[in-house]
């Protein structure tokens, strides 16, 4: 099983999609607070997440209590514009957490710096643009991440 991660989230649509594509590709959803929306039925039925129950997902009141909970030996993956590896060149492993920052700052500078050599990038040919929408970008993760470990030959 692969896990992504989501700290502190801003927009409720944006974690519904990549919710739908946990709940598709069997991946463990980690949400880390502060969140920028409520995870109440009426919040999540206006972000159009109706297969709710349908995701495996994990609450945390911030990344100290993430961490402790899954360990400090995980795998992660930390996503960010500032560049790294390259999405693709990642020897993805099953149980690997692929972290993603919110939708406006990206992730905590301490938490980047805490993990330096483990900086992921998606390149962005033309730099039209500096990044991709989170539930793009996490959509591009986790199937290259899928494909690495084997995961969709069986599908």
């Amino acid at each position: 099983m692969l896990h992504v991660v989501l700290v502190e989230p801003e927009i409720a649509p944006n974690v519904g999609n990549v919710a739908r594509t946990c709940a598709a590709t069997g991946c463990r959803l980690h949400l880390v607070g502060p969140l920028g929306f409520h995870l109440d039925d009426k919040s999540l039925r206006r972000a159009s997440v109706d297969y709710w129950s349908a995701v495996d997902w994990v609450r945390y009141c911030d990344w100290q209590e993430f961490i402790e909970r899954v360990g400090t030996d995980a795998r992660l993956w930390l996503f960010t514009a500032r560049g790294g590896l390259r999405y693709h060149k990642v020897a993805y492993q099953n149980g690997d957490y692929l972290v993603f920052g919110c939708e406006s700052r990206g992730l905590p500078e301490t938490l980047l710096k805490e993990h330096r050599t483990r900086w992921v990038y998606i390149p962005m040919p033309g730099g039209r643009v500096r990044g991709l929408n989170l539930a793009t970008a996490v959509g591009i993760a986790v199937f290259r991440a899928l494909e690495t470990i084997g995961a969709l030959e069986a599908a």
